[in-house]
């Protein structure tokens, strides 16, 4: 298991468009990737559940995944933050 923490610079952390970009990203890989903000924790490939954790600007988050493609998931949705979610 690949653990990573990262926090959000963009101006409304993971709401609607980031989330979206987010599980997007997130589904591309088949490891089985979390996001804990909190006491709350969600999979990240469901971005009902991602909104509900209710992680906004300079919110702090842990990307967990487990399988055979975790480094580079964790790797690339944290760049995804990191990059404030421009492509």
């Amino acid at each position: 298991m690949q653990k990573d923490r990262v926090r959000f610079q963009n101006e409304v952390g993971l709401h609607a468009r980031p989330a979206a970009q987010f599980v997007k990203l997130a589904r591309q890989f088949t490891s089985t990737i979390t996001v804990t903000f909190n006491t709350k924790t969600a999979d990240a490939k469901n971005l009902v559940r991602l909104l509900t954790l209710g992680a906004g600007k300079d919110a702090e988050i842990e990307i967990a995944a487990e399988g055979s493609d975790e480094k580079e998931a964790i790797n690339a949705l944290v760049g995804l933050i990191q990059g404030n979610f421009k492509k």
